[in-house]
């Protein structure tokens, strides 16, 4: 069911399916909702999945001031429409910066949180030179361009080389972003702070989904951020990039209710 939430005077749409203990299931950059195509008819047998679209994606309007915190917020909203006392967020990529600003303010009404191919580290001065060209590019070419220069590489070359159908599709059904949307996303990741100390002291579970081939998070660096909290699930896949929600379904399905059902019980 797509539902919508006031948030500043802007509107914020989500989708629910299912009943049960809740997740809320936060999209990457350059992605919407659609991302976890494959993961909420698997996971709406057992729990609510709430999955909104971020300000600025699909019918989700951007925001004045865009940032993860204000990001983490407008996820607030939706929970609270929701009426959800304590409760897990899961982010890929950028939606993982958004968990991690959600985790830091509001770590009082989670169950537990996960990074899926995402980190607490803040841009590095080549990360945010890198985003600096990008921002240049969809100012020159526009955010759709952009997107689908960059998206074949968020796959593992396991997958470009044994499912390019895959990578095709994906670039063919990238979500229409404007210019300002893309501009505002890659803002405010350059502007995000580092927040390991949020793995570092967090008191509740925290999940990992790495990708081994992961050419934005590397693994080992994923693996030694997991290391921080008390208490890490960490998930492995081993043929993945980027986009292992895509690439290796069932063992991200699986990773997921393990996860899921081992919070809840």
């Amino acid at each position: 069911m797509k539902k919508t939430v006031d948030f500043n005077g802007k509107k914020i749409s989500y989708s629910v399916y299912g009943e049960g203990n809740p997740v809320i299931l936060l999209h990457g950059f350059g992605e919407d909702d659609s991302v976890w195509k494959n993961q909420i008819p698997f996971l709406k047998q057992d729990f609510k999945v709430i999955v909104p679209q971020l300000p600025g994606t699909g019918e989700s309007e951007l925001l004045d001031e865009m940032s993860m915190e204000t990001m983490a917020a407008s996820v607030m909203q939706i929970a609270d429409a929701e009426h959800l006392e304590k409760f897990v967020v899961i982010g890929h990529s950028m939606g993982g910066y958004t968990t991690l600003a959600f985790a830091e303010k509001y770590m009082d009404r989670l169950k537990a949180f996960g990074l899926y191919h995402s980190t607490s580290i803040a841009d590095s001065e080549e990360k945010i030179a890198n985003r600096k060209k990008g921002i240049d590019f969809v100012k020159k070419h526009g955010a759709l361009a952009f997107l689908k220069s960059i998206t074949p590489n968020l796959f593992s070359e396991i997958t470009r080389n044994n499912n390019p159908d895959l990578v095709m599709q994906t670039v063919d059904n990238i979500p229409n972003f404007s210019d300002e949307s893309v501009i505002a996303y890659y803002e405010a990741m350059i502007a995000r702070r580092d927040r390991t100390d949020v793995l570092e002291t967090a008191p509740v579970p925290v999940l990992f989904i790495i990708g081994k081939s992961d050419g934005l998070i590397p693994y080992q660096d994923a693996l030694s951020l997991s290391s921080l909290p008390e208490k890490s699930y960490i998930y492995l896949l081993e043929n993945s990039g980027h986009l292992g929600m895509l690439e290796e379904v069932e063992e991200s399905n699986i990773a997921l209710n393990e996860f899921l059902t081992e919070i809840y019980n």
